[in-house]
């Protein structure tokens, strides 16, 4: 896949992504693969250090100033990616969940939100289920380099690879449909 170029992989019309990107009010997103590049490195203690890309970061700040809040839906539970959601002062935070199509009735618990509010961006099998099933009524993405039965699935495809800006493309994609809304 040529990574400049994103891609709708959706067949909802524009209008249809326009609607649901108006609802949204929560983008969840995987942390490996996603806003890293899948590498990490250890040290004799574990875990020592992920690169995030701070476009993404500003990807985040983007959509909390249009009344989007982001968080952080990953497997590990890392002190590094901890550490990134306080940086980032995200409102939620969900480390070491395994089954994340399970966990989505905790999360809609838990923010008071509906599906139709969710978007999720993901790269890999895990992400699987949770994104069929946001995909259903809210919005789902991935990164360009994302393993390829997730991107058949997903709504849009980064032209960016995971951990190089993925996450930013989809925030700015979001709120692009938005204004289709205005």
């Amino acid at each position: 896949m040529d990574y400049e170029e994103d891609q709708e992989n959706s067949e909802l019309d524009s209008e249809e992504l326009a609607d649901r990107a108006f609802n949204i009010k929560l983008v969840l997103t995987d942390v490996d693969g996603v806003l890293t590049d899948t590498g990490v490195y250890y040290g004799a203690d574990g875990e020592v250090l992920k690169r995030f890309s701070i476009r993404d970061g500003m990807g985040m700040e983007l959509l909390q100033a249009a009344g989007i809040e982001t968080a952080f839906l990953t497997r590990e539970n890392s002190a590094v990616v901890k550490a990134r959601s306080e940086k980032l002062k995200l409102p939620y935070y969900f480390p070491g969940v395994i089954d994340k199509a399970e966990f989505l009735e905790t999360i809609l618990q838990r923010t008071g939100l509906a599906v139709e509010n969710l978007a999720y961006i993901g790269d890999d099998v895990n992400d699987l289920e949770i994104i069929r099933s946001i995909g259903k009524a809210g919005l789902t993405a991935s990164p360009g380099d994302a393993m390829a039965v997730i991107m058949q699935e997903v709504h849009y495809v980064s032209g960016a690879r995971g951990g190089n800006g993925a996450f930013r493309d989809f925030a700015d994609w979001i709120l692009e449909l938005r204004k289709l809304e205005e």
